[in-house]
């Protein structure tokens, strides 16, 4: 053995060591390339704080009430149909036919495709019933106010009042997807929802400052909210209203920048060390 060891020629030991050193030397590059392209990145987690199987509480199980310029698509119906006709002529404009059949009049400007539009005093002007002041009320509180004036003049011994909304929307802003206005059907989203609906958040928002911008009467109000806690079920805003404005609050431009720089640094640190290598691997294969 020590005769082999003895006769083992210098240059095959030092292409060995070589040999050893570069794959050293790539070992280490290929760590240092993996770790630094793993930029800092805030993962988005919603709800962080809430534990499996455990049952948290909706504080706030509100549903949408009726606001100024709200559209209310509303209809009356009951086992005789020609008794209920009257409640179905949005904009509460009838003519009378020569034969007393009752038919709609459009020229007055009532629209069957758009509902009954409330007016800035909250208030909608209904077939046969006149004006109603209906701000403030709920889908259901409004049915049943008018299915009671309809019994009480004894118009229909059993109507059936339906009311809808016409134009339930949202607003989405910021560091959401897909910002805009959405159309929402039936009268109640919830801000998560409403936010999956925008696509999700985009990686630059804020999930501490997603903000709910409500109306009320003259004044608005905002409710901010943190998205990593259970606590938004505690919100007054968790249900949103129509004309709701969702705005997600984008991180600071500093720490931004910061991530640029780190970003474009270890893009940077990787070109270069991939470059090294090639050239290490060319140098090696021409000198063998």
């Amino acid at each position: 053995m020590y005769f082999i060891h003895r006769n083992v020629s210098p240059r095959f030991r030092n292409k060995k060591n070589e040999q050893m050193k570069l794959n050293l030397f790539l070992q280490i590059l290929l760590v240092v390339i993996v770790l630094s392209s793993c930029r800092s990145q805030r993962d988005i987690v919603y709800l962080e704080d809430m534990s499996p199987v455990t049952e948290y509480a909706i504080r706030y199980k509100q549903q949408a009430k009726i606001y100024a310029d709200d559209r209310l698509l509303i209809t009356v119906s009951s086992k005789n149909p020609e008794l209920a006709m009257p409640f179905n002529i949005e904009g509460g404009n009838i003519q009378l036919s020569e034969r007393g059949d009752i038919i709609p009049d459009n020229r007055a400007g009532a629209s069957p495709n758009k509902g009954y539009r409330v007016n800035l005093n909250g208030k909608i002007d209904f077939p046969l019933l006149g004006e109603l002041h209906v701000e403030g009320l709920t889908l259901n509180e409004l049915s049943e106010m008018i299915k009671d004036k309809i019994i009480q003049g004894n118009f229909i011994k059993d109507p059936i009042v339906r009311a809808e909304f016409g134009n339930f929307k949202i607003f989405m802003l910021g560091e959401v997807a897909s910002v805009g206005e959405y159309i929402v059907e039936g009268d109640r989203i919830s801000l998560l929802e409403a936010i999956a609906k925008a696509g999700d958040l985009t990686e630059r928002a804020r999930l501490d400052r997603v903000a709910v911008i409500r109306e009320k009467g003259t004044t608005a109000q905002m409710i901010m909210h943190d998205l990593r806690s259970k606590d938004i079920f505690s919100s007054p805003s968790f249900y949103l209203q129509q004309n709701d404005i969702v705005y997600v609050a984008p991180r600071y431009v500093k720490a931004d920048r910061e991530d640029n720089l780190i970003r474009y640094g270890t893009l940077a640190f990787s070109t270069i060390t991939s470059v090294l290598t090639l050239i290490l691997l060319f140098t090696r294969n021409i000198n063998n």
